[in-house]
């Protein structure tokens, strides 16, 4: 990346950053002059990508010189390891929004089963963590 795109991006994220809290913290109150700050905001903020894309496309790029040739078996790794963690992930989210749920109940009902109900909750977190674990394996094969 060129300097002129590295210091365009700065300036994009410093933008999105001061302005709305400086105008909430200099005391701008009024809905009206708020969403002009916020308004000029996203206008810059945007606008500075904009042309920081418009620049770094603009520069010519030579394309990388292939060195390692890929074969089926490595395909197939590379899926296996991008399922297991995205099943694992589903499953995982699944098992927490039934343990949590249920927790949630339990807990307003009585409040002493806390401890109980978070071991459920984060057992049914661990089976994501399975899959990532299976994943690093595959890949660590490669």
């Amino acid at each position: 990346m060129s300097m002129l795109v590295k210091v365009l991006l700065v300036v994009a994220l410093l933008l999105s950053i001061v302005v709305p809290f400086g105008a909430y913290l200099l005391g701008e109150r009024s809905r009206k002059r708020y969403k002009k700050s916020l308004a000029f905001n996203v206008f810059m903020f945007f606008g500075t990508f904009v042309l920081a894309s418009v620049i770094m496309l603009a520069t010519p790029v030579a394309a990388a010189e292939v060195t390692e040739t890929m074969s089926i078996g490595k395909g197939l790794a590379y899926i296996a390891a991008a399922l297991a963690v995205s099943l694992s992930g589903i499953g995982g989210g699944i098992a927490v929004a039934s343990a949590a749920s249920a927790a949630l109940g339990a807990i307003s009902e009585d409040s002493s089963l806390l401890g109980k109900s978070l071991i459920f909750v984060g057992l049914a977190e661990g089976i994501a963590l399975y899959g990532l674990i299976i994943s690093f394996m595959i890949l660590g094969k490669l």
